[in-house]
């Protein structure tokens, strides 16, 4: 195969964009400020259904090979099956990856969707399309034009309050920006802005950040007793100075938020039994995927949990590996990568299924696990920027993909959809992100048709077209 230049993809987001991204998704709000800029938006919200509902969005930002994990094609040619081969389920019929054994072990609590696909081939454009239900203008870049999904949630649930953040959004420390995966609120405001946990949850030194009015409390969810007594002590403070009786009601009800017994609990993950932690993984991708069921059995509304880079939490960084899930073959040697991605991955994710059924989350949250589009079918060979040796990968690649569902109160252990022979393009029931999204805004209970007005005034619906995927309901 041929050996074009060797400039690896940037990804979803440039070194510059990393640097730049800033604290509480980039605006520097604190919980306060995000209040009282929600509250002032008031008037114009609007009515929800079920507001004990919940949904968890894994973000895989760069793309996760479809071909590697949920729609293998073992009887494809050599250049596009790959090296890995699939594995049987519990469910007749559906299979897996080899390096997903503990998928395999519960596919009737999941469904597969395998026949999502779009048109936006560029890291910005995909995110912004698969996020927000609308071309966007520009096909590149990561800052929208339309609300992200989380942001209309929080647009429509603004006036809930059960003592946790409605929406939050958790990723690595420097990557935890509104615009970095294309997260933004757009013409909804500021005040639709999740409440962003930056860091790795595993670490010893963990914190939540983006809390204005508790610098110097510790809240590191690895220390119950650091944590609890710090929410004591700002309490006592505060009520012994008179601060809370002179604090607008605002920053008041943030202090009361962030001092509730809700919140204590939520971000405490040492309430979780070691055996807990353990099958979710000691890792950031595990312990993210543990605090996301957390905060929405506390009552969070729409949590985002990224899981991109696995060379973290004391796994070594592997010369042929990636950060993200862009598995270019300039930027690693997609089998090599994906040898050490898949097992964090299968634990965290089928934890997570698991512990929804178990706790009796089944009918009330509905979990997504999904990147903005999945890679090219037939494999290409290139010499890797990091190891300058030829090595395999797999290029950008809107027009097929696979994701996987569970919870919502769905028909689970099924496939949704398939591609062709060779995983090019949907051969069945073919569906848009916006079919996607039309089956979370169902279970939530709210309207797709609700408009708000854009930047002009003009009432925008919350999304343009789209229908629930029926299998599922």
């Amino acid at each position: 195969m041929s050996r074009p230049n060797r400039q690896p993809c940037p990804g979803p987001l440039s070194r510059r964009s990393i640097l730049q991204a800033g604290a509480l998704a980039g605006t520097g709000l604190s919980m306060g400020d995000l209040l009282r800029l929600r509250a002032e938006a008031a008037p114009a919200q609007a009515k929800s259904g079920p507001l004990d509902t919940a949904v968890i969005l894994i973000w895989l930002p760069g793309g996760p090979p479809h071909m590697e994990t949920y729609d293998m094609k073992p009887n494809a040619p050599s250049d596009y099956r790959g090296e890995f081969r699939p594995i049987r389920t519990n469910v007749e019929g559906i299979d897996v990856c080899e390096l997903l054994p503990m998928h395999a072990k519960i596919a009737d609590q999941f469904t597969l969707v395998r026949s999502v696909a779009h048109k936006f081939s560029d890291h910005g454009g995909g995110h912004k399309r698969f996020l927000t239900g609308r071309a966007p203008k520009t096909p590149t870049g990561f800052v929208n034009d339309a609300p992200a999904v989380g942001s209309i949630v929080a647009k429509v649930r603004e006036a809930r309050n059960l003592g946790v953040p409605n929406y939050v959004s958790g990723a690595n420390r420097g990557r935890h920006g509104i615009d970095v995966y294309s997260f933004g609120s757009a013409y909804l405001g500021q005040e639709t802005h999740p409440f962003v946990v930056p860091g790795d949850p595993s670490a010893g030194d963990f914190q939540v950040k983006n809390i204005a009015l508790a610098s110097g409390l510790s809240e590191r969810l690895d220390d119950r007793a650091a944590l609890l007594g710090g929410f004591d002590r700002l309490r006592q403070q505060l009520d012994a100075s008179g601060a809370m009786n002179a604090m607008d009601k605002f920053h008041r009800r943030a202090v009361e938020m962030l001092t509730s017994e809700a919140a204590r609990k939520a971000f405490d993950l040492s309430l979780e039994p070691d055996a807990v932690r353990d099958r979710y993984g000691r890792h950031a991708w595990g312990q993210r995927a543990l605090l996301a069921r957390r905060l929405v059995e506390a009552g969070s509304s729409f949590v985002t949990m990224v899981m991109e880079n696995p060379y973290q939490s004391g796994v070594p960084w592997l010369k042929n590996g990636t950060y993200n899930w862009d598995s270019h073959a300039v930027n690693c040697h997609l089998f090599a990568d994906a040898r050490i991605r898949l097992p964090i991955y299968d634990r965290a994710v089928t934890a997570l299924v698991e512990d929804i059924h178990l706790r009796g989350l089944a009918e009330r949250v509905l979990l997504v696990v999904t990147g903005e589009f999945g890679r090219t079918p037939r494999l290409s060979a290139r010499v890797g920027t990091q190891t300058g040796v030829e090595q395999p990968g797999r290029d950008h690649w809107p027009q097929a993909m696979s994701m996987l569902l569970a919870g919502g109160g769905m028909r689970t252990g099924q496939v949704v959809g398939s591609t062709n022979a060779k995983g090019e393009h949907p051969q069945d029931r073919p569906l848009s992100p916006n079919d996607l999204w039309a089956t979370v805004y169902r279970h939530l209970g709210i309207n797709p048709e609700q408009t708000f007005p854009d930047l002009s005034g003009r009432p925008m619906p919350i999304l343009p077209f789209g229908e629930p995927i029926s299998e599922l309901l």
